[in-house]
């Protein structure tokens, strides 16, 4: 049975004492209430290991939003997977569109990334989508299974295994726009199909798929109740308790 799971990406936000604030908080309101899916905070790298310290990874899960593309050496402000993994972090998110977009983050650095990240016994959150003009041209489906195939479906089936996918329409992301639990159904969908024709039905029906792009408290109970969409990859709404929470509980 495949894992539901809801990711919170904190982006350029928070000083480290507000996010270790935030964490606490999170840590004690889900330690005492159980949520009903797995959860997950993705921070900046300078909050990983002091969160690593207090967090109870058995209910939340604890990552970093990127990692390097080589192993380790000279590359003044970088940081390896490894230096990810040896904080206590349990999870990446990699191929970002914001990573992609505004660092120029090519399908072949992804790739490298990708297998570093698993080398070093992190998850991957690998993140596909598209703009707003491919949309309009209909071409959502091209766009997602050519950023599939161009960094993660060089993995072997066990590889794979560690790998959960966040489709992210990138119209969507900070627009207030969002798509349609429908739109988000259908390419959820069609992610799921060609992860089986490359692995077969069995890894695509393990494989948890998350749907990134202004969802929130209000809609996802609707987004999360269709049958491939497996949880949230929550930017803004993941910065306050309270917000999270909610997206949480619509698993409840």
């Amino acid at each position: 049975m495949r894992k539901k799971i809801v990711a919170g990406n904190w982006k350029m936000n928070m000083s480290l004492q507000d996010g270790v604030a935030l964490a606490k908080e999170l840590n004690e309101t889900l330690t005492t209430e159980k949520p009903n899916c797995g959860v997950v905070i993705c921070t900046p790298f300078i909050h990983l290991a002091s969160i690593a310290q207090f967090l109870n990874q058995d209910v939340i899960g604890l990552g970093a939003e990127n990692c390097a593309d080589k192993e380790k050496g000279a590359y003044t402000g970088e940081v390896s997977a490894e230096m990810v993994k040896s904080t206590g972090a349990q999870y990446v998110i990699l191929g970002h569109s914001e990573r992609r977009q505004y660092y120029n983050e090519t399908p072949e650095i992804l790739k490298e990334k990708v297998l570093l990240a698993l080398k070093n016994g992190l998850k991957v959150i690998f993140c596909i989508g598209e703009t707003l003009e491919e949309r309009e041209a209909n071409k959502q489906n091209e766009v997602v299974k050519a950023e599939l195939e161009g960094s993660v479906f060089n993995l072997s089936e066990e590889e794979f295994k560690n790998i959960i996918i966040a489709y992210e329409p990138i119209w969507a992301i900070g627009t207030g726009k969002t798509a349609t639990a429908e739109q988000a159904e259908e390419i959820h969908a069609y992610i799921r199909s060609i992860i089986a024709e490359k692995y077969g039905k069995q890894v695509a029906d393990d494989t948890t798929i998350l749907y990134g792009g202004s969802c929130k408290a209000s809609n996802a109970p609707e987004l999360f109740a269709k049958p491939d969409i497996d949880g949230g990859l929550i930017g803004g709404a993941s910065l306050k308790a309270p917000d999270f929470k909610g997206i949480i509980d619509a698993w409840k």
